[in-house]
Parts: C-alpha cells; structure tokens; sequence
C-alpha cells in the first residue's frame, strides 16, 4: 500500500471474526500491506471467493449477449469459445489489479458495454473489426489514466458527490439483485416494476431467493464469519435439489438453471484470441459512424469503471478525508489495459465490477482478494459445467445484502448544503431508475455544474469537470445528433 493511505476504520464487515490483524513481514504482507488495512489472510480469500460467485453469471450471460447478435455480414461468435475468453479475461485482468493495483476489484466483461458491441457495433462492422474498437477504447482510457487526465477528474468530484455514487451504486446493485432474482420483475404494463409474477411470489426460484437472503440477513447480524458465502452454498444446494425434485418451467431460474452437470470438466477453445482488427471498422461503417460507438464506448467505460472504484473503495474505508483512493494511478491504468485485453480475447472490453461490494462486504480489503477471484475464474475455464450450478437467486441476495450496507453512505452527505442536495439526489436515485451508472454520474454532474453557473459561482467548478460536463450533456443528446449527422 502507498504512503499515506488511510487506515480502514472499523467495520461492521471488518469484525466478521475475531482474528487479529496479520503483521510481520512475510510475502503477503509486502505484497498487500494487510495490517495497515486491518485485514487478514482468511478476511481477503474468503471475500475473493465470495466476489466470485456474485459475479460468476457473467461466463454465461456473456456469451449469450454476444453470441445472440450478428455482425455486418451475418456472422456469429462460438459460444464455447465465449465462454472460454470471458473466463480467461476475467481471470488474468483480475489478478492483475490485485497485484498492481492493491485493491479488492475484480473485472470482467462489462454489462452494458458488450451490449454497446452486440447491438451498436456488430450490426455496422464484422466481430474483429468491433473487437478492434474496444482495444481502442481501452488504449484511450489507459493515455488518460498515464496523462493523469482521469485521476485529476476523479479528484475534482466534490466529495459530497463520491459518498453519494456509493450510495447510487448500493441502491443499483440491490436492483441488479432483486432483478436477476426473478423477485422483482419489469412489464411494459403499468406498473414498470412489480413484486414476482403479477404482484406475487409464487415459483420456487422465488423461494429459494427469499429463502437465502433471510439465512444471510441472520447470519450477517449475528455476525457469523463467512455469512455471506455461506448462503450462497446453501440457497444453490436448495436449488439443485429443487431443480431435481420439483417441476420448474424452461427458463424459470434465468440464466443459469441449478442442474448438476454430467461432467465437471471442459475442454477450453482458445479460438477467438487475437481476432481483433484495429482500423478497419472505420473503412466498414465509415469514420462517422465509427467514432460514434468508439465515443459511446470510452464514456460508458470512463465512468462505469471510476463510479464503481469511487464507491466500493469508499465502502471498503480506503477513501481519504479528501477523497483520494490509494494507488488510484494504478488502478485507472490496469482498467483501461482491462478494456483492451478484452478486445484481443474478443469478450468484449473488461471493467471493474460492481460485484466486488459483495467481497468487501466479507472483508476484502486489498488485492489479495482478487488473487482468489482470478483463481477461481482461471479454474473455471475447466470447470465451465460446475460454474453454470449457481443460479442467481443463490447469488443475488448478496448484493442486495451489500447494497444496504453501501447505503450508509448517505450519511456523510450534507444535506444542508442547497448547492448539493438536487446533485447527490440525483446521482443516487438515476443509477438504478435508468440501470446505469454512467447515467446517473452524468446526471449529478450536470445539476451541479448548472447550479453553480446559475448562482455565479461557476469557479468554483474544477476546471477538468467543465469538459466532462459538456461530454455528458453530448452523450444525453447521442440520438438527435446522430439523426442530424445522418449516422443511425
């Protein structure tokens, strides 16, 4: 850990256990400084193994957003070989930041993103030439992170406003639970948003859901080391024997259904590594059109990535008093190289997950963490029958646990303060109303940029949050300028 880092203060999750800070010198104290952060050994894999199953869906769900899409020329990515380059790309990056970066963020194909290739790109270009442009979204966002352009603006957000993205993306990840869960479903009926099936619950994937995140809400309280992974284990064991016993309709549990596959093994297919075309999207789509979805793709990148770092290392106690993150250089660096790996193993650019709130959640203070994730994903790409076992109503309850406790954050909000209140409002409630973090980061920034040119203390704006303002308020108006350029 860098000089002058903050220690963690004492957590609710940092008291699961009753063990003492590690100390000495050994390796992983080197490495990872894990007193200094108040952590442990135990603390650190048993929130990188937790970590991992939160986010594990993404093996699958990956390679069906990809894998459903066609490109320019009507050609479509291998599942398998998805399947193997999500796994592969998650693992190497994650272990990366752990070592690089000190910190409990693992990374992976970002929501959202490949869905900015599957369904923007792809349709323009071929799968390369897409791939191509998400190495130079990565290779963009690393020249900022190198330039100190990205950590300057991160430094910039008011404070007030980075407690408020930890609670924003609290409140989002809860909906990402509840969501994938089946428990809360969308209609495009009224209401947008309701309970279940028609107001209720009534599947067995519900109960299991139910089930697991009232075992997990007792063991949290009753401080029960482990409590979070402990309930996953247990709501996929009930969901196997469900699966096994009790009639569920096709596609009942989403993405992943609990079955106990007849293999544990898979061979990997390496086959989509390297296809990638750097340029020669611009030449297919034209230069206009290119650099439209190459635009989409920084910003969703640019900020997705910094609002999720912002939140989770300011619920993990690693923010200073004036905000600042530890090694954050590093961290920017490492995300961008992220975005690019994912391009050249053509899973779609790589970015920090959410997710990782449900490690921090069991401890995870450093990047010794992450080590455990990257290793379990690394084991995955043998074990991808295993893998597909936890469905989501035995994950998600974790991040509607966390969720909660990332909500405290909303007390260090001044609230008293007229020039914050509609800014931090409206950073919290857009990330999960619109499903997007980057949504609701723009959001904030614009309210607060316009509240102080409208009161005459516009100097009091960063200078490097000025230009950031004027790129959102670009990419909230992306379609009527992109109907008066004729690119659509």
């Amino acid at each position: 850990m860098e000089s002058g880092a903050p220690v963690m203060p004492e957590t609710f999750a940092a008291k699961t256990d009753d063990s003492p800070p590690s100390g000495g010198r050994g390796p992983l104290e080197r490495l990872f400084g894990l007193a200094a952060r108040r952590t442990t050994v135990a603390r650190e894999l048993r929130g990188g193994v937790t970590t991992f199953f939160a986010m594990a869906y993404i093996i699958l769900l990956n390679p069906i957003i990809l894998g459903g899409a066609k490109d320019v020329t009507g050609a479509t990515l291998s599942i398998p070989q998805l399947t193997t380059m999500t796994a592969l790309s998650a693992a190497i990056t994650t272990i990366i930041m752990g070592f690089v970066g000190n910190a409990p963020l693992a990374l992976a194909a970002g929501l959202g993103i490949n869905a900015v290739v599957a369904f923007q790109a792809a349709p323009v270009m071929t799968w390369p030439q897409a791939m191509g442009l998400v190495v130079i979204e990565g290779a963009v966002i690393v020249v900022l992170a190198l330039t100190g352009v990205r950590e300057r603006i991160m430094n910039s957000i008011p404070l007030a406003l980075k407690h408020a993205i930890a609670v924003g993306i609290g409140a989002f990840i809860a909906l990402v639970g509840f969501y994938d869960a089946g428990f809360v479903t969308s209609s495009a009926t009224s209401p947008p948003l309701s309970l279940g099936v028609g107001g209720h619950l009534s599947t067995w994937p519900s109960l299991v859901f139910a089930l697991t995140l009232l075992l997990m809400i007792v063991l949290h309280v009753r401080r029960v080391p482990g409590a979070i992974l402990i309930s996953i284990v247990a709501g996929t064991v009930a969901a196997v024997a469900i699966q096994e016993n009790a009639t569920i309709k096709e596609g009942g549990w989403g993405v992943v259904t609990p079955n106990m596959p007849d293999d544990l093994f898979a061979v990997p297919d390496f086959g989509l590594f390297g296809e990638f075309d750097l340029f020669g999207g611009f030449a297919e789509a034209g230069v206009i059109t290119t650099l439209v979805v190459l635009f989409t793709l920084v910003l969703s990148g640019f900020f997705d990535a910094m609002g999720t770092i912002l939140g989770i290392s300011d619920e993990a106690g690693l923010v200073g008093s004036k905000g600042e993150v530890p090694r954050l250089g590093r961290i920017l660096s490492v995300d961008g190289l992220s975005a690019a790996f994912g391009g050249v193993t053509s899973s779609s650019a790589n970015t920090v997950f959410v997710e990782s709130a449900a490690g921090v959640g069991e401890g995870a203070r450093t990047g010794l963490a992450n080590l455990a994730t990257g290793a379990l994903f690394a084991v995955t790409l043998f074990l991808t029958p295993l893998a597909a076992t936890v469905p989501a109503q035995a994950a998600a309850p974790a991040l509607v646990v966390v969720g909660a406790l990332m909500m405290t954050q909303v007390a260090k909000v001044d609230w008293t303060d007229q020039d914050l209140i509609i800014p931090a409002f409206l950073t919290i409630v857009l990330m999960p109303f619109t499903f997007s973090i980057t949504i609701g980061i723009g959001g904030g920034m614009v309210a607060f940029a316009l509240i102080k040119l409208a009161r005459g203390r516009w100097r009091e704006v960063s200078v490097w949050l000025w230009p950031v303002v004027l790129l959102f308020l670009v990419y909230f108006a992306i379609e009527p300028i992109e109907q008066w350029l004729d690119v659509r």
